[in-house]
């Protein structure tokens, strides 16, 4: 994806299943759980660069022992510092008492950070400053052991002021109207009703208050806290928890929007965002690694029972479509193949548009993350080639030489890196009054490998703004000299904002929303966009149940063609020489490539939540008001 966007956090928890002296033994180290928490929020630092935390709880201390360690950072490279403080306290402990070396019972009691139980976070902020307070995960705290409680999660709630203002009928006082607090905190007061129902329980079969402490670990029922708390979230989620007693759970939204995966042995209880990451860090085949369902929760009992409950009903699944385009990494073996079918599936309309010459074409792709979809492109290209090799043989059998021969299979699909991107320049770009020029010079091309009277055809995952495809990316191709630029999106036009963790939130901002409007006031149709606004108006105050969404009546009136020509005009300036296209993937295809993952709010609307309706008219009033805010 050329434009810049944040996106997807990534979230990894570990439960030890065996005392540390058995990963000691095995391992050579009680620091085994660590160690493979490291690895799986460095395996998913691209999903979330502005912050990382980590926490760890003991199991089965002594009262008076610290059992709960936490640290975050939203420094430059957050995983590392996170990993920096943890190693300097192991180390620091490890150098002034030196018995701690071969005794793990020892270093359970007296190192802070090693335990059997771990959670880590990797986080984008979609929205807010990137302050410390905002970094998963987060702690609500008690002297209660079990009413400890430790989130974090990948989501975006959608209706965060209705789950506050049930928090104020519950009679809390929230400290801020975040998602993250707001689901925590009611968690927690369901976590509160459940212990003080079980210690009225124990009360009463005449248990004392401490004695009935293990056997509240023992009898609480997760499944029915989350069930409890659960009931009015409106989202895209997958969101860990630990409680301090040792009781563990990872919990997905009903309509699978968000990922979550786990892998489960006699050693050990991994979840992740992405698949590829538990294989890779744990050396585990493919089928190993299962997906937790939508609507359900993986809960871990502190004595180590596993089993999976389902909490809300499960809905369609519409899972996102962009984790397949986009987020996750492509070293997953469905992923990588769907991202190659992306760009199989799109070569009929990058033909079209160069009239099949592929003879005076050559293919690229911009950024990196294109360059599956890029192989998909071109395999499919060169399957055309040869099929018109096949036909000219055939049709001309009787008079081919072998030197006509040599030169009809010498002609092959063209392919080069044109586009180099300057990372440390990337990274740079931080002021909006300074960007644009920056934004020209993010990337560098390669001179000499294109003819003035060539196609350069150029693959990218998405595109979203257009910004850097205007400033930069076209500016630069042109700089080549072709005849024809054809920039080719993996993915559909992003028509509507998304409001279940990417950062898309104003639909002024969407290059495909930005062209319609135009195509209204060339046609004499603009008075559609005050008649959706009167719409969306008079929903303001109903039920997330009976809100539509009036905002496709935008688009209503074209074709995605010339939705697609609009933008590529947009994006071109009068100075380029060549002529510009722009090609989209269609919605029908994309659906073809990634069958698992159908959700396509983004590209059609067709939101999967109630609350999904009411947030894109809200942005569509915030657009037609003037008003720069977000619609949750």
């Amino acid at each position: 994806m050329s434009d810049a966007l944040k996106h997807e956090c990534g979230i990894a928890l570990i439960r030890l299943l065996k005392p540390l002296e058995f990963y000691k033994e095995k391992y050579g180290t009680a620091f085994y759980g660590i160690q493979k928490m490291y690895l799986l929020m460095e395996k998913q630092h691209n999903r979330g660069q502005d912050g990382a935390g980590f926490a760890s709880i003991k199991l089965d201390v002594e009262p008076g022992e610290r059992y709960i360690s936490r640290v975050r950072s939203n420094h430059a490279q957050p995983i590392q510092d996170v990993f920096a403080q943890i190693n300097d306290r192991i180390n620091e402990e490890m150098a002034a008492h030196p018995e701690y070396a071969d005794d793990v019972a020892l270093q359970k009691h007296k190192i802070p950070y090693l335990g059997e139980l771990f959670l880590g976070h990797v986080r984008y902020g979609t929205f807010g400053k990137n302050s410390i307070e905002s970094v998963h995960p987060f702690l609500r705290q008690n002297n209660w052991m079990h009413r400890n409680l430790i989130l974090a999660g990948n989501f975006n709630m959608t209706n965060v002021k209705e789950l506050f203002q049930s928090l104020i009928e519950l009679g809390q006082h929230p400290k801020e109207m975040a998602d993250t607090v707001t689901v925590m905190e009611k968690i927690g007061h369901f976590l509160d009703d459940e212990v003080t129902d079980l210690y009225q329980e124990c009360k009463n079969e005449g248990l004392t208050k401490r004695e009935a402490s293990p056997i509240i670990a023992e009898r609480l029922d997760v499944a029915k806290i989350l069930t409890r708390a659960s009931k009015n979230l409106d989202g895209g989620y997958a969101m860990a928890g630990l409680l301090g007693h040792g009781d563990s759970f990872v919990f997905r939204d009903p309509a699978g929007i968000r990922p979550a995966y786990f892998y489960q042995d006699d050693e050990i209880v991994v979840v992740a965002s992405e698949r590829p990451v538990i294989q890779t860090v744990f050396n585990v085949p493919f089928d190993k690694v299962q997906e937790i369902e939508p609507g359900n929760a993986l809960i871990i009992k502190k004595n180590g029972t596993i089993s999976m409950k389902e909490i809300l009903a499960p809905t369609v699944k519409k899972a996102c479509s962009f984790e397949r385009i986009y987020f996750s990494r492509g070293s997953d073996a469905e992923i990588y193949q769907e991202r190659k079918t992306l760009g199989r599936l799109i070569l009929p309309a990058v033909l079209k548009s160069i009239d099949q010459d592929t003879d005076n074409t050559v293919f690229s792709y911009i950024p990196n993350t294109a360059e599956t979809s890029f192989y998909g492109l071109v395999e499919a290209a060169q399957d055309f080639l040869n099929q018109r090799k096949n036909n000219y043989i055939l049709q001309n059998r009787n008079t081919l030489t072998k030197e006509s021969l040599q030169e009809l299979l010498a002609v092959k699909i063209r392919t080069e890196k044109v586009a180099i991107k300057d990372a440390k320049l990337r990274t740079f770009i931080t002021e909006d009054s300074s960007r644009d020029d920056l934004v020209a010079h993010v990337y560098d091309v390669t001179y000499g490998v294109i003819k003035p009277t060539d196609n350069l055809v150029i693959i990218d995952d998405s595109i979203v703004r257009g910004t850097t495809l205007k400033m930069s990316i076209i500016k630069m191709m042109d700089r080549l000299n072709p005849k024809r630029i054809v920039v080719v999106s993996s993915a559909p036009q992003i028509r509507y904002p998304d409001c279940y963790g990417i950062d898309m939130a104003k639909l002024e901002g969407l290059v495909a929303f930005k062209a319609a409007l135009e195509l209204l006031k060339e046609r004499n149709l603009y008075h559609i966009v005050d008649e959706v606004y009167a719409k969306c108006k008079a929903q303001e105050n109903f039920q997330d149940s009976e809100v539509v969404n009036y905002v496709t009546a935008i688009y209503e009136p074209f074709q995605p063609q010339e939705v697609s020509d609009k933008i590529a005009e947009m994006l071109s300036s009068p100075e380029i020489k060549a002529e510009v296209k722009i090609i989209f993937q269609t919605v029908e295809d994309l659906h073809v490539a990634c069958p698992k993952n159908l959700g396509d709010w983004y590209f059609t609307g067709d939101y999967p939540t109630p609350g999904g309706n009411r947030v894109v008219n809200r942005a569509f009033m915030n657009f037609y008001e003037g008003k720069d805010a977000r619609a949750y």
